[in-house]
């Protein structure tokens, strides 16, 4: 059997306006080790930076992990815990109501990187003063803020 490393991972996406400029924060940890990741977007929204924290911080892992991510995303956490995410799939990324998913390229990107991993998703109530939350969001809020954006080439709107 695997012996799987194993990661915590916090993320938070910002956004000012929604639409507007927007960034992600993320911080892993792995034993002692830490790391921070995020990143700026000229014109987004807030659950695409909510969804692409996580999927960087799982793009992020050179190898197959055992992941405990925390979100205060309710988009991202109950896409995935209520099975949400395998739906739209299985139906051509439409929902129940007939109407096509948004994110569709995020959320393709997050089933690539959650595949190798064995991962648990959590919610957790963000500005709570959950002191890795609130990390990642003055990580996300700065790079919204930080005046060098990305362009959200997914981002149609």
């Amino acid at each position: 059997m695997k012996d799987w490393k194993q990661v915590t991972v916090y993320t938070d996406g910002a956004c000012r306006g929604n639409p507007g400029r927007g960034g992600y924060g993320v911080v892993l940890k792995y034993g002692r080790h830490r790391k921070e990741l995020s990143a700026g977007f000229r014109r987004t929204t807030n659950n695409r930076m909510e969804l692409l924290a996580a999927v960087v911080a799982l793009e992020s892992l050179k190898e197959p992990c055992a992941v405990t991510l925390y979100s205060d995303s309710r988009y991202l956490v109950n896409a995935v815990t209520r099975h949400w995410l395998q739906f739209w799939q299985r139906n051509g990324w439409k929902k129940a109501d007939k109407q096509p998913v948004v994110n569709v390229d995020l959320w393709q990107r997050y089933l690539a990187a959650a595949a190798p991993h064995r991962l648990e998703l959590l919610w957790l109530k963000g500005h709570a003063g959950q002191l890795e939350n609130t990390r990642c969001d003055q990580l996300a809020t700065r790079a919204a803020d930080g005046g060098e954006w990305n362009e959200d080439d997914g981002f149609s709107g």
